[in-house]
Parts: structure tokens; sequence; C-alpha cells
């Protein structure tokens, strides 16, 4: 094992070795005991408690919003699944790139690296995930030509023009899919009087979820709690409603991509116009997102073949041309 990759993300971390590919992809989930502080469970078996741990059972998202909200129990996760990864392989003498949002602080990617570091790597490269997704999706941003990608994923969508192995313009914003989760909550809550979980929510995001106007009518039966007697109940919830309930985040996202394409040099906006946007991130994989960004950016706009997977495997490019990294 010469070394790996992370994507450290909001909903899930995978992992990526080189010579092996993806061998770890897990919630960024923790469970503790609230008594003893002990670590009973991270990833997959962790989140099979989310919405249904006794008291003394707390559940940790040490992620959120696409940086990390709890160092201690983000290293914690972060070595466990590095444990699991690897087996019983040390990681001493060895490469880790591991991915952070566009807008990170110096202060937070120094912790990143630091806490990298403290899993024994011999040496740490902390990345912009919206330019490893660009090597990951297959796009050669080396060359002196403008390429876009709009990376939406669980806790930031991130936007960037890149060149010359760079950033040129970029921005991040705090809009992705738990935002759109949350949207879906506070809907069903508003307008059926039901209280649904987290899980629930991202359940009709991805069955029926859409941010057009469905051309078909998807319809799907949500059950949770019904705020006027406290009592179980069973609604009915369409495609329509959804794209009510996500509108005026999906709004957001195009505003702020467009900012992205204004702030951009001429030859890069004309690079764009011509070679189109590239779409990546689980968020993307909503119904109708590259259709309405084509609608009002005007420019093409191409779903990456790979959305979920593309900034794990873009470290799995970065590590087989360390060049890259050193750029």
């Amino acid at each position: 094992m010469k070394g790996i990759g992370i994507d450290l993300g909001t909903k899930n971390v995978l992992i990526y070795i080189k010579g092996k590919g993806i061998v770890l992809n897990e919630p960024s989930v923790v469970a503790i005991d609230t008594n003893t502080k002990k670590v009973l469970a991270v990833g997959n078996e962790a989140s099979e408690m989310v919405g249904r741990t006794p008291g003394k059972v707390k559940i940790v998202m040490p992620m959120k919003d696409g940086v990390i909200d709890d160092f201690e129990m983000t290293e914690v996760m972060l070595n466990k699944f590095i444990k699991k990864a690897v087996g019983k392989t040390l990681l001493n003498k060895k490469k880790i790139v591991i991915c952070c949002p566009t807008n990170i602080t110096g202060i937070e990617k120094n912790a990143i690296k630091e806490m990298a570091e403290r899993t024994g790597a011999k040496k740490v490269y902390v990345e912009e995930e919206v330019k490893v997704a660009a090597y990951g999706a297959g796009i050669d941003i080396t060359k002196p030509s403008g390429s876009m990608v709009i990376d939406i994923g669980g806790g930031t969508t991130d936007i960037a023009i890149l060149c010359l192995g760079g950033i040129a313009s970029s921005s991040s914003i705090r809009i992705a899919g738990n935002k759109f989760d949350e949207d879906i909550i506070n809907y069903v809550k508003e307008k059926h009087k039901l209280l649904i979980g987290e899980k629930t929510a991202e359940d009709i995001k991805i069955k029926i979820g859409t941010v057009v106007k469905p051309r078909k009518k998807g319809e799907m039966e949500v059950k949770g709690r019904d705020l006027t007697t406290g009592l179980p109940k069973t609604v009915n919830v369409t495609s329509s409603e959804i794209e009510e309930a996500l509108r005026d985040n999906v709004k957001k996202i195009i505003k702020e991509v467009k900012k992205v394409l204004e702030s951009s040099l001429p030859e890069l906006s004309a690079d764009i116009v011509e070679k189109g946007i590239i779409l990546t991130g689980g968020g993307s994989l909503i119904e109708g997102f590259t259709e309405i960004l084509k609608e009002n950016l005007n420019v093409p706009v191409f779903q990456a073949d790979s959305p979920l997977e593309n900034v794990v495997n873009g470290t799995g490019v970065l590590l087989e041309n360390i060049k890259l990294l050193e750029m």
C-alpha cells in the first residue's frame, strides 16, 4: 500500500487505496454511550441506530455543512475507518490525500492535516473537493483551458472554474443534500402536519425528488407522527410537492453559480460555453438538476459518470500522479 485517498464527506466517508480502488464507503456517523463516553459504533452500524437509540446512546454526526463540527469524534471515526480499510497494515511512511470544501479556512485545513498525520501518515495532502472531483470525472484541468465543476455534496455545493491545475474562481455554499432533507421535513410538517425523520426525508428525496416540474406524477406513502394527535399517521407525498419544497434553495444554488460565471475571465467563460459544466456529487442525482441548470445558465451541463465517487476516485488519480499534488 503506497497511499490512500479519503473523501471526508458530511454524509459519507469514502477511502481509496492505491492499487485496490475504493475499499470503504460508510456514513459519517458515530454512536457513543453518554454515561461512559465510549464509542459504541461508527459508520453503517451507527447509522442503523439513527432515530432508534435509547436515552444513554447519542448519535453524533461530526461533519456539518462540509466542515468538521466535532474534531474529537471525527478523529475517532477516521481512525476506525482507516483501520477497517487497511487492516493491520501500518500507515507509517504512506501518503494520504484528504479532501475539503473550497471555502475552508487555513486554520481548519491545518487541523485536518494534523488529524490525518496522527494516524501515522508520512505525508498528508489536503486538497479542495471540487478540484479532486474534476480529476475523478476525467477532466484534465492542467491545460490552459477553463473547466467548470459543480459538486453538490451532503453539506456544501462547491462551484469552481479550474485552469492550469488550480482554481481560477470559486464559491462554496452550505446548501446541498442535508439542506434538501431539511426542506422536505419542514414542508411535510407544514403541509401535512406530519413529523418525519431525516432518514425518511432522504428516502423521499431519492425516490420521488425532483427540482423541475415533474412530467409524470410521482407519489410515495410516508409514515410519521401526527402533530395534532401525537399518533402514528400515513400520508401520500407527491413529486410536485417535493419540487415546491426544494425550489428556494435550488434557486440559491443557481444564483451562486451565476456569480462564479460572472466573475470569470472572458477567455475562461468562452471555454465553458464550448465545453459545458460538469455536475457531480450525490445531491446532483435529484431528478432535473442538469435540466434546470441548462435553462438558467444557457450553458451545456453534463452529469458526471460516477457522481457519488468522483471525489474519492480523484484522490486515486492524484496518488498515481504525485506531480499533480506538487503543482
